[in-house]
This record gives C-alpha cells, structure tokens and sequence, in this order.
C-alpha cells in the first residue's frame, strides 16, 4: 500500500515515514501544501495523511481539490481541537480527524482501518481456505500457523487479497506497492510474487498472462 503524508513539521513528518515504512508501506511525503496537492493529484494512494495548517495550500483546499478527482481516503492531522474544524474537515471530505499530538499505533491503525473500507472490506481477517490474513496484525497464517513474511511481501500479498478475483496489473501493483524514491528495477515484482509463492503455495498467486496477477 502506498500513502502520502503532508506534513511542514519535519520531525513529524520523518518519523512518521520512518514508521510508516517499517510497517510496509510505501511511502511519499511532502512539507507544503502545494507539493502535497501535486503529488495527491499525479499519483493513486491508498491513503492520505493531511495536516491542516501548511505553508502555501492548507489542509482544507487540498482535500477539497482532491475530493473533486478522487475518493481517496484522507485522514487529517491538526492542532486544532474544536468542535467546528472536525465538522469543517468531515464536512469536506475527510475519512478520520485526529488532534495533535496522537499517538502513533492509533494513527497506524486508523489508516489501516481507512484502507480496508476504501477496499470493501471492513473485516480485518481475510480467509482464503486455510490461510488467513489478519490485516490488523498484519499477520499470515497457514492453518493456523504464522508465516514469515517480508514487510514488502505482505503489502504485495494483502493489496492482491483485498481485490480478491479482480486481475491486477503489473503498472498498478508497481504504483501501490512503490514509493518515488523506492528502487522498482523491472523484476523486482516477480522476485516478490516468486517469495510468496514459496511460503504460501504456487497456485495463490496465479498470473493472468499479458494481464497481471489475482487471487481468487
């Protein structure tokens, strides 16, 4: 999955990258609402974090703008504890609302949480015969049993799932599962398919043939 965090406060902003990208995520940043807004409309992600006060565009006209392109889900961040700028903010198009300072696992969780009902699922557990994945805990299992799984593994292996039956293309997994200023050499996705492939069973991965990839 990939996320966008728009962010002028710059230990914030890296640590929540910093974080962010353990979990998995790819991730691209921006410290001013007019970067924010370019990259919001040049780029699909699976979600958005938002701060409100930025330097040049702030919060509220970016999520406007992008309300009027996309439904991307968009978690906003802010100093600002009233009633009035919640209302404002959801009132606009916002997903989630959270005051600063937060704390970071309920961030992650709220985004992941965003995740899951942009893609219909509104169920944390996935299960697929005998394997499950637990989105939550961002766990595998294989009757019963945890897998090792790479960070970058799982976010290949939980987009497909989230899209159960629906053939993915090669450009759409590189675009979600890689931020800009990740390495995406042409191969890299096969290497990823093939590991998980290896742990979970060469048949849960099947390959549509001039397509892309599916789970069914």
């Amino acid at each position: 999955m990939r996320l966008l965090i728009v962010e002028d406060e710059t230990d914030l902003r890296v640590s929540l990258e910093k974080a962010m990208r353990e979990e998995g995520y790819a991730v691209d940043s921006a410290p001013d609402g007019d970067e924010g807004l370019y990259k919001a409309e040049s780029n699909d992600y699976d979600a958005i974090v938002l701060d409100v006060m930025l330097p040049g565009k702030d919060g509220w006209e970016i999520l406007s703008r992008i309300r009027k392109l996309k439904r991307t889900p968009v978690l906003m961040l802010t100093a600002r504890d009233g009633v009035r700028d919640r209302v404002k903010g959801l009132n606009l198009g916002a997903d989630d609302y959270l005051v600063k300072p937060f704390n970071l696992v309920e961030l992650m969780a709220r985004v992941r949480a965003l995740i899951r009902r942009a893609a219909a699922q509104p169920n944390p557990v996935l299960t697929f015969d005998n394997l499950t994945v637990d989105t939550a805990a961002r766990v595998v299992r294989v009757d019963g049993a945890p897998v090792e799984i790479t960070a970058r593994e799982y976010a290949l292996l939980e987009y497909l799932a989230f899209r159960r039956g629906k053939i993915v293309s090669r450009t759409e997994l590189y675009e979600h599962l890689f931020a800009e200023d990740d390495d995406s050499l042409s191969n890299l996705l096969d290497v990823h398919v093939c590991n998980v492939r290896k742990k979970l069973g060469k048949e849960f991965i099947q390959t549509r043939r001039g397509h892309g990839y599916v789970v069914e």
